[in-house]
């Protein structure tokens, strides 16, 4: 039998890349299963974590006072950006709101630019090298994976209603909850319209990221079959690709810099009473 009658077709590639190193040796089919473990989401979202660190340790270290690096300097108009748009949303102290947001600018980037490796990297060149097997499931962009968009956007919901109670007080906390912004007269409207509003806040932060990481990695992916399932070939694949790539870039930091002005609006809310 031949090598090409041992390929997959294309539904069996795109699936594959798509799938989860997890616990259950399956992939998810229900939206919440807390059941399954996606163990690359978690390894590949604390290692950009780790990076994220490193990087702001080594600017921090190496910072001077006088003429800056290229480094230095692309750290500091990334901090004066976080910075800048912190003050003008969020009408208070931004003493932790500030390095918060831009906590997440970077660790989004970095998860997202994990979109930018060779989408067989890992299936076709390092697991024959380290002895595993080749269909072996990995996805290894966190921001791809529901799971983790929805993880972050929940952590961003905790902060906001931690920073609604210490601004406004339980108690003002929960007048507001109940009476805005129909007036007291409409309780159980009042109440039903914030809790779908903060469930809004919340999915839609996540969702929003998940959406537009999975169609850049699927389409990458479609990219790639192109070599393999087109009359175009390998050059085909290259030139498209090197358009892709080139024009996911906007794509990987726009993304993260939206979810951080995102995460700047909730949080600016959460310090103003309606």
């Amino acid at each position: 039998m031949s090598a090409s009658e041992n390929a997959p077709t294309p539904s069996e590639y795109i699936s594959h890349h798509l799938g989860h190193l997890n616990n259950a040796n399956q992939q998810q089919t229900a939206l919440v299963d807390m059941s399954y473990i996606n163990y690359d989401t978690i390894i590949w979202s604390v290692f950009c974590g780790l990076v994220a660190i490193i990087l702001m340790y080594m600017a921090s270290r190496k910072a001077t006072s006088g003429v800056p690096g290229r480094f230095q300097c692309a750290i500091e108009m990334i901090v004066e950006m976080v910075n800048d748009q912190a003050k003008s949303i969020v009408h208070g102290n931004v003493s932790f709101i500030a390095p918060m947001a831009l906590t997440v600018f970077m660790w989004v980037s970095l998860m997202n630019a994990m979109d930018f490796l060779p989408v067989d990297l890992f299936s076709v060149w390092l697991f024959p090298l380290l002895g595993i097997d080749t269909h072996t499931y990995h996805r290894v962009v966190p921001t791809a994976d529901l799971n983790g968009t929805l993880g972050i956007s929940v952590g961003v919901f905790m902060l906001m209603m931690y920073y609604s109670v210490k601004i406004k007080g339980a108690g003002g906390f929960i007048k507001e909850l109940c009476t805005a912004p129909f007036g007291p007269m409409m309780l159980p409207f009042n109440i039903m319209l914030n809790v779908v509003e903060y469930a809004a806040k919340t999915f839609s932060l996540g969702m929003r990221l998940f959406g537009n990481m999975f169609a850049g990695e699927l389409l990458f992916l479609l990219i790639a079959l192109l070599g393999a399932y087109s009359h175009f070939g390998g050059i085909g694949q290259l030139i498209a690709g090197s358009i892709w790539a080139i024009f996911h870039i906007l794509i990987v930091f726009l993304q993260a810099f939206i979810f951080m002005m995102l995460t700047l609006v909730y949080m600016g809310q959460s310090h103003e009473a309606h």
